[in-house]
Formats: C-alpha cells, structure tokens, sequence
C-alpha cells in the first residue's frame, strides 16, 4: 500500500500536464477503496512552487494583459486564464491533502474530489482553447492563487477560510457575469463549460465552508467573527464586482456574513 500524503505529494510535484490530471483521476479512484493507502504522518514542507510547465511564463498580475472578448485572441486568453486557475485548483487541492494531516478522513476524500474536479475543468478548458488554436502557456498569468496557498500553508483552518470562502467563492461570484459576456460572441461551448465549472465551484466552496466551521467547533471560536478576523490579518481580497447572493448562500455562507461581505466593499469604495 502507498502512503496517501506522500502520493499527493508526488501528483503536486508533477510538471506535466497529462501526466498530474492522470495521477488525480487514479488518486481520486483508488481513495475509494479504503485499502489502498495508508495514512501516515510525515514531514511537511513549505512549497515555493508546486510542479508546472514551463509555460505559462508567470508575471506579476498587473501585466497580465487585458483583451477584448470581441477579438478571438481576446476570447482564447479568457479560456487561457481560466485553465490557468483550475490548473492551480489541481495543486491547491493536493497540497490541502499533503500539508494538512491530522483531519478527518472524509476531508481527505472531500479534497480528493475537488482535485479530480479541478482537473477535468482543466481538460475542458484546454482542449477548447485547442479548438481555437491556441494551448496552454500560450498566454502570460500570475500566480496569484499559489501566493494565497503559501500564506495559508501553516494552519488549515485558515486554508480553509481564506481559499475556499474567499477565493473560490468569488468564482462563484464572476462565472454567470462570465458567461453573459461570452454569450455575445456566440462561444457557446464555453458558456457549457462554465455552466458545469460553476455548478461544482458550489460544491467545493460548500466543501471549505464544511472543514472551516469544523474546525471552528474543534477550537471553540465562533466561525462568523473568525473568518473576518483571517480576511483583515491577511489582506485577503474583498468582493468588488458581482456579487451572487443565493448561490453563496447555497455554498453555506449566511445572510449576516454576506451583508458583512458587502459591507467590506462599500468601505474599499469610499476609502478609494
């Protein structure tokens, strides 16, 4: 038998592409059989940086280039920047298995799941982009994601706030206001795939909102005033934009947070 934390850790190193989406969907299959791993605690490291391609070049996220949907290069650079963040969902994924190793064992299965879905949003998006004529690493991105996955590494309770209910969460926010613009240029199949990426981003932000408030209850702090407290401490972004009310609240937000949330905003706006 394998040992489940060192496996996750290999699929994270992965650089290649076909190879790190093979390894999560074997992953995510063979966690279903309760006797194919064992789970034993190991040392953990701090990853700079988990296994990628060469390409994309990676910059800072001011010089990421904004392009009209109008253009199909402007098209294919949306469908490009969106591989790019599920490619780091992979790997953000993964590393919540690795680094995190007292949990529950549904939380492994739970994050497991997100992993294998994060990859088939990945394999949708690149072989789109592909019918377009572009790939992945055509486009510059930053590594945004990552650098939230670095600052979170030390506590999985603030993982949990800052990635999934943060993070994520604002996916679930900008996909229906995505797809409206997408619906201009008749990009049909792209307006499906984020029809399916937007139905399991609930799932997953559900999935954060379960372990954090789970994790809240292990230590006794009340999860409301915590989560803002994590957001305050570590500058994490507030919501500017679109704003989906029910579905976060399907996601396991409540109505007091998301007033909270919007509050944020109207603060960032006069402070501008």
């Amino acid at each position: 038998m394998q040992d489940f934390h060192s496996k996750c850790l290999e699929i994270l190193m992965e650089s290649n592409t076909t190879s790190k989406i093979i390894a999560t969907n074997d992953l995510y299959l063979k966690l279903s059989s309760s006797d194919q791993f064992v789970f034993e605690k190991s040392e953990i490291i701090s990853i700079e940086s988990p296994g990628r391609p060469d390409k994309p070049e990676l910059v800072h996220p001011t010089k990421v280039p904004r392009r009209r949907l109008g253009s199909k290069e402007g098209q294919a650079g949306l469908i490009h920047a969106l591989a790019h963040i599920e490619f780091n969902a992979i790997n953000l994924a993964l590393d919540a298995c690795y680094r995190f190793q007292d949990m529950p064992l549904a939380y492994y299965h739970d994050w497991v799941e997100v992993a294998k879905d994060e990859a088939y949003h990945f394999s949708l998006l690149n072989d789109h982009l592909q019918t377009m004529g572009y790939q992945y690493g055509d486009f510059n991105a930053h590594n945004g994601l990552w650098d939230m996955a670095l600052k979170t590494e030390h506590d999985c309770l603030t993982r949990m706030a800052l990635v999934p209910r943060v993070l994520e969460a604002r996916g679930i926010d900008a996909v229906p206001e995505m797809q409206a613009k997408i619906r201009n240029t008749g990009n049909e199949e792209a307006i499906a795939i984020l029809d399916i990426i937007h139905r399991d981003e609930i799932k997953h932000v559900q999935y954060g909102d379960k372990w954090f408030k789970y994790l809240c209850r292990e230590k006794d702090l009340d999860s409301e005033n915590i989560f803002f407290e994590l957001m305050a401490k570590y500058d994490a972004p507030k919501i500017r934009g679109a704003f989906n009310r029910n579905d976060r609240l399907k996601a396991g937000f409540n109505n007091t947070e998301l007033d909270k949330l919007l509050n944020l905003e109207v603060k960032n706006e006069i402070i501008e």
